[in-house]
């Protein structure tokens, strides 16, 4: 095997399985999220309903996710991956008969919104599991070594499925409808089901199987907070998302600033996903391993100079062009931190680490959202998006000056350490 050998994590059978069932999952979560909100808000026109919809699923995700890593590292990693497709072909089977034209006779719109509500909240609660499942998985599958090529991968499979799950959704529910939308939800979750079958069970490697709860959630954060590079990595990454919110605000930048309407809004919120995609792509040729702590310096700080650009436009092509670079800077910095957290991360606490990872990042990108709403109603919304991208600009100088260690973070050493 080459030493940048681009397919690297490709060249073994179990990981393109992973990648497609992977593909196939995030496709379908992203696809009937698109349909459930259209759904909601058809019911009750009312904007606030939507926002419930976040809050119950982020709610239940965030409550039982520490809870969620400890279970995952007691237990066989390829059962419980299924488990978690299981019961999600369940939320999806429930959301499809919920929608069907016949119940809209005998259940109310109060009924049938408070049934999707209860599915979401569920959802939540699987989400919980679902990361550490699948972060604890990938380390199973593939050897260390290729871990930053499996990271690119596996990033660049979730941004594409989550780019084309929602289009897809608003082609199928103009052509079929909510109903049978979310039935080819519900078959993709089956087919996602039988490729889990095709990888085999995997060794539950934690060495303190029966560990009482408390002393392993205790051991998990232990090793996140005296962890430096796995703590600036989460760290760097929860201030980008919480003050880089301008996603939250682009319905304001298209109809009210650029003056561009729903095509252009559309053209807006595509950018950053294609630039991260795009760059997830390119990472796969260029490894990203050395001088690992400096390049995601320079990508959040170059994240944080794009939403400030952005937010300083007038013009609907900048505005295009630096949502791009945000999701270029975006991607650089998505891939360095998963190889950071599979590198640094010892095997038997990757499920606890991946959960502290979802709570940082998860929780981030909700409050991200009202932190952008909150500015933007306190100072307007061009100063909101500066103010926010102004912070990212200074929690980098900050973390650069304050922690050299961090800065000088290189994971070539620790690649080269498991290639002997």
């Amino acid at each position: 095997m080459s030493k940048n050998d681009p397919y690297a994590a490709l060249r073994f059978r179990e990981f393109n399985i992973f990648l497609l069932l992977r593909f196939l999952l995030v496709f379908a979560w992203s696809m009937q999220f698109i349909v459930i909100e259209w759904q909601v808000y058809s019911l009750t026109k009312d904007p606030l309903s939507l926002g419930v919809i976040g809050l119950m699923e982020i709610i239940p995700a965030l409550s039982v996710a520490l809870l969620a890593g400890h279970f995952v590292d007691q237990n066989e990693k390829r059962n419980l991956f299924l488990w978690c497709i299981g019961l999600f072909s369940l939320i999806s089977l429930g959301l499809f008969l919920i929608s069907s034209p016949n119940l809209f006779i005998t259940l109310s719109n109060s009924e049938i919104l408070y049934s999707i509500y209860g599915f979401v909240f569920f959802g939540g609660l699987l989400r919980a599991f679902f990361g550490p499942t699948i972060f604890s998985l990938v380390a199973l599958i593939v050897p260390k070594k290729v871990y930053p090529n499996a990271a690119t991968w596996s990033s660049s499979t979730w941004q594409m499925a989550s780019i084309l799950g929602p289009a897809f959704a608003g082609l199928t529910i103009n052509l079929i409808g909510v109903n049978w939308s979310l039935a080819i939800v519900f078959i993709l979750v089956v087919i996602s089901f039988a490729l889990t079958l095709l990888i085999s069970k995997k060794p539950v490697l934690n060495p303190k199987i029966g560990e009482p709860v408390l002393k392993s959630l205790k051991e998990g954060l232990r090793f996140v907070f005296n962890t430096k590079a796995v703590l600036g990595a989460l760290s760097l990454d929860m201030i980008a998302v919480l003050f880089g919110g301008a996603v939250a605000l682009l319905p304001v930048f298209a109809q009210d600033i650029l003056n561009v309407g729903s095509e252009g809004f559309g053209i807006l919120r595509a950018a950053p996903a294609v630039g991260a995609f795009l760059t997830m792509l390119i990472t796969a040729y260029i490894p990203i391993s050395r001088y690992a702590g400096i390049k995601l310096l320079i990508a959040i700080f170059g994240f944080g100079i794009s939403i400030i650009v952005f937010g300083l436009s007038s013009i609907f092509w900048i505005s295009v062009f630096a949502l791009f670079f945000s999701g270029v800077t975006d991607g650089v910095s998505m891939v360095i931190r998963q190889t950071i957290l599979q590198i640094k991360t010892p095997d038997h606490m990757r499920g606890r680490v991946s959960s502290v990872n979802s709570m940082f990042v998860g929780s981030s990108n909700e409050l991200g959202a009202f932190e952008s709403g909150l500015t933007a109603k306190l100072m307007g919304t061009v100063r909101a998006v500066v103010f926010g991208g102004t912070m990212t600009l200074l929690t980098v100088l900050t973390t650069a000056v304050a922690s050299p260690t961090f800065r000088k973070l290189d994971l070539q050493d620790d690649l080269e350490a498991h290639k002997k």
